[in-house]
C-alpha cells in the first residue's frame, strides 16, 4: 500500500524594505537605509510598515543612528566592515555561535544571528531599551531574507522582536493575515504543495502514517466517515481514495467532513470539493464531501453539527489542528473526540513546546528559534539555493513567529493560535480519554519506503519510555510526531 500527500502553503510573503531585495554582505550598509527597516511581508512584493507603527520606528531609528555614529567614531570604524560568513548547509547548534564581548558576530564562526538574537530577546524580557535599540539596529544591518540562514533568520525574527518591543504585534499580525488572504489562490498552493512534498517528507510522514492507521482501522466497514480537522486542503485524501478502490471486498462509502479554522484555506474550499468529488468518480468510490466553516472555536462541534449518523465508522484525523486550541481548553476538546465514538484518532503535530514556555518570553524565544532554524536548515538542504519554493515557504514562517513571540493568546481567535507542544506533551493529554494504537508493521513500512525517496538526514524514530506514536528526525532532531489513539 503507498499512501503519500504533501505540505500546504497558507500564504507567501515579502521582504523588508531595507533589504532592497539584495544579499547584505557588509555589516553596516548604506546609510539611507537608515530608516527603511524591519519587514511587513506580503506575496512576492516588497511593502512598507502599516501606519500605525512609523512614529515609533522613526524614533527607534534616529536614535539607532546616534548609537551607531558615537559608537564608529570611538572605535575608529574597525569594526563596520566584517563579512559574516554564509554557508547554505550548515547544522550547527547553538552553541556554535560565537560572538565578542560587545555582542558583534566575531569572524571566527558563521552561526551569528543565534546569539545576538538571544541576546535581543533578554534586553527586551529585562526592558533595557539602549540595548533593545543596539541589538535591533545590529539585526537590521545584518538581516536579509535572501540570504543564508542566519541572515534569514534574523530578518524573520527581528520582526517579531520589534513587534514585542513596541507592542504592535497583533497590529502587524492581523496586516500579514489579510495581505496572505488576499494573495493566495488554490493554484499556486498546489505548486508549492506538489514541489515540497517532491523534495521533504516533512508532511508527507504525518499523510502516510495516519492514513495507514485509518484504514486499518476502518477496514471492512461499508460505511467510513472521516472528520478532517487540518487546513492541509485535503491533500492528504487522494492516496486514500485510491487504497479504498483497490480492496478486495466491496468499495465502501465514504463521507469526508472538512472542519476549516483558517480563513485563508475557507476561501479555496470550493474548488477543492470539486476536484475531491471528480477524483472519487475517478476511483469509482461512493463519496460525500462536506465542509464545516465560521466555528468560532472546535470545542463548538458535535455530533449532529458534524452530520455524525450512528451506522457510519468514524475515524477523527488531526493535522496540527489541536496547538490551535487554547491550552485551557485542549481537554475538553479531546473529550468532544471521544464523544464522537470513534473508531481511531490520529494526530499529527510539529515537535517544539510554545505551550508551558508561553509566559516566560526568553525561554518561548529560545525554542521558537530552536525549531525555526531546524525547519529553515531542513529547506536550505532540501531545495535549490534559487529555489522560488523555498522562499516562499521561508517567508510562510513570518506569521507564525510574529504570533507565537509577539501577541498575547486572546487577541485573536483560535484558529490562528500556534502554542505548539511536544509528542511527550500531546500523549499525556491524549492518554486522559483515549488508549494509543500502535502502528503496524505494514504502515511503519510504508513510511519507510517514502523517506528512502528523500536525501540522506531523515530517519523514522520510536517513542521514548512511556510515549506513544512516531517521530519524524531531520539529522537526528525529532521535527514530527505522529500519533494514533483509540476510545
Amino acid at each position: 500500500m503507498k499512501l503519500s500527500s504533501a505540505k500546504i502553503s497558507k500564504e507567501s510573503k515579502g521582504a523588508s524594505p531595507s533589504h532592497g531585495g539584495h544579499h547584505k554582505n557588509s555589516f553596516h550598509s548604506k546609510r539611507q537605509s537608515h530608516h527603511s527597516v524591519l519587514p511587513l511581508q506580503s506575496h512576492h512584493s516588497i511593502s512598507i510598515l502599516p501606519l500605525q507603527q512609523v512614529d515609533q520606528l522613526e524614533q527607534w531609528s534616529s536614535v539607532a543612528v546616534d548609537m551607531y555614529n558615537n559608537s564608529s567614531s570611538s572605535n575608529n570604524n574597525n569594526n563596520h566592515h566584517h563579512q559574516p560568513q554564509t554557508s547554505h548547509t550548515s547544522t550547527s547548534r547553538s552553541s556554535d555561535y560565537s560572538a565578542g564581548g560587545d555582542g558583534e558576530p566575531s569572524a571566527a564562526g558563521n552561526k551569528w544571528a543565534s546569539r545576538l538574537l538571544k541576546e535581543c530577546a533578554r534586553a527586551i524580557s529585562d526592558k533595557d531599551s539602549s540595548k533593545i535599540h543596539h541589538l535591533l539596529w545590529m539585526l537590521n544591518e545584518l538581516a536579509s531574507p535572501y540570504g543564508d540562514c542566519d541572515q534569514k533568520l534574523a530578518s524573520y525574527f527581528l520582526q517579531a522582536l520589534f513587534c514585542k518591543a513596541t507592542e504592535s504585534g497583533q497590529r502587524c499580525f492581523k496586516t500579514l493575515t489579510l495581505v496572505a488572504e488576499k494573495s493566495h489562490c488554490f493554484d499556486s498552493a498546489r505548486k508549492l504543495i506538489l514541489k515540497f512534498q517532491e523534495v521533504s517528507p516533512w508532511t508527507t510522514f504525518g499523510h502516510v502514517a495516519a492514513n495507514g492507521a485509518i484504514l486499518e482501522a476502518l477496514d471492512g466497514e461499508p460505511k467510513l466517515h472521516i472528520i478532517d480537522i487540518s487546513n492541509t486542503l485535503c491533500t492528504q485524501w487522494p492516496t486514500l481514495l485510491e487504497a479504498l478502490a483497490t480492496r478486495n471486498d466491496d468499495t465502501p462509502h465514504l463521507k469526508l467532513t472538512v472542519v476549516v479554522t483558517a480563513n485563508i484555506v475557507r476561501s479555496v474550499m470550493k474548488e477543492i470539493s470539486q476536484r475531491m468529488e471528480k477524483f472519487a468518480r475517478l476511483m469509482g468510490v461512493p463519496f460525500e464531501f462536506n465542509v464545516i466553516s465560521g466555528l468560532n472555536h472546535l470545542g463548538q462541534l458535535t455530533k449532529e453539527v458534524l452530520g455524525v449518523v450512528e451506522d457510519e465508522a468514524v475515524a477523527v484525523n488531526c493535522m496540527g489542528a489541536l496547538r490551535r486550541v487554547p491550552v485551557e481548553g485542549r481537554a475538553a476538546v479531546i473529550g468532544m473526540f471521544r464523544s464522537l465514538g470513534p473508531k481511531v484518532v490520529t494526530v499529527v503535530e510539529e515537535e517544539a513546546d510554545f505551550s508551558s514556555t508561553r509566559y516566560d518570553f526568553v525561554k518561548c524565544f529560545e525554542e521558537c528559534l530552536r525549531f525555526y532554524t531546524v525547519y529553515f536548515e531542513m529547506l536550505e538542504e532540501s531545495f535549490t539555493p534559487t529555489s522560488n519554493e523555498k522562499l516562499m515557504l521561508e517567508r510562510e514562517c513570518s506569521r507564525g513567529i510574529v504570533r507565537v513571540l509577539a501577541c498575547e493568546d486572546d487577541q485573536d481567535s483560535e484558529g490562528e493560535r500556534e502554542r505548539r507542544e511536544r509528542g511527550s506533551q500531546w500523549s499525556e493529554r491524549l492518554k486522559e480519554a483515549f488508549s494509543s494504537v500502535g502502528f503496524s508493521d505494514d504502515v511503519v513500512d510504508d513510511v519507510k519506503a517514502l523517506l528512502k525517496r528523500y536525501k540522506p538526514g531523515w530517519a523514522l524514530a520510536q517513542p521514548y519510555q512511556n510515549e506513544t506514536g512516531l517521530y519524524l528526525t531531520w539529522k537526528e532532531e525529532p521535527v514530527v510526531w505522529v500519533s494514533a489513539w483509540k476510545p
